[in-house]
């Protein structure tokens, strides 16, 4: 495997230097911050997730605020008692998307963060205490558990809420394939996805850097649209 100093200097070049490169950085929250967030924010960046995947995102965001609204805040504990008849009636809301399969992703997904509050005193405390090492196993159980999750949603659902997570993009993949790695170019076999997570683990420990940043700066380092400014 290649060492990490030769990607992060193709990524400083291509981005113009330090400045350019920072601009494409953002570090997770603290575990403070992390845990300082509701049940009701992680279902909302599900759903959010759910709902962008596949379809155009500037719609399901100029529409978010709608979204908010019909689905009571999004607070778990309201939306599992929701009855077929009151989610059918979702259906037909021109206020949001109406797709049925995303809209019942909304309960099922509810009920998970809902099961895990039983073992949990939240669903970010049972986040903040999975072992970074093994974030393809968080990856893996939010697939499991939660409803519409696999893919890229599950991993970007944490992202967005700021937990330290690398993303599996084609240019992630690309950077990786590059540095040695002998994986599939869309890897989801356990041998693939192993030797992903001993790649960024041994990467960790060896720069110090966060998932966040390590995935960031791969993806950086590669592709059509990273040129020096």
């Amino acid at each position: 495997m290649e060492k990490f100093e030769p990607i992060l200097e193709r990524a400083l070049y291509r981005k113009g230097g330090e400045s350019g490169l920072e601009a494409m950085i953002y570090e997770p929250l603290s575990k403070a911050a992390f845990l300082s967030q509701s049940d009701d924010r992680f279902l909302s960046m599900m759903t959010r997730v759910v709902f962008q995947a596949g379809f155009v995102w500037r719609v399901i965001e100029n529409k978010w605020d709608d979204f908010e609204t019909v689905f009571f805040g999004f607070d778990p504990e309201k939306i599992i008692l929701l009855s077929p008849e009151q989610l059918e009636k979702f259906g037909t809301d021109k206020r949001i998307v109406r797709n049925m399969q995303k809209i019942m992703s909304v309960p099922q997904n509810a009920s998970y963060i809902v099961d895990i509050g039983v073992e949990h005193e939240s669903f970010a405390a049972f986040l903040a205490q999975w072992p970074k090492q093994d974030l393809i196993g968080l990856y893996r159980h939010l697939k499991k558990r939660g409803c519409r999750l696999g893919g890229m949603s599950g991993p970007r659902m944490l992202r967005q809420m700021g937990l330290d997570t690398f993303m599996l993009t084609n240019d992630v993949v690309t950077c990786l394939q590059g540095a040695g790695l002998e994986i599939a170019n869309e890897p989801s076999n356990k041998s693939d996805l192993a030797k992903v997570q001993r790649c960024f683990n041994d990467w960790h420990e060896s720069t110090g850097f966060s998932f966040n940043r390590l995935s960031r700066i791969c993806a950086s380092s590669v592709g059509e649209n990273y040129t020096p400014s």
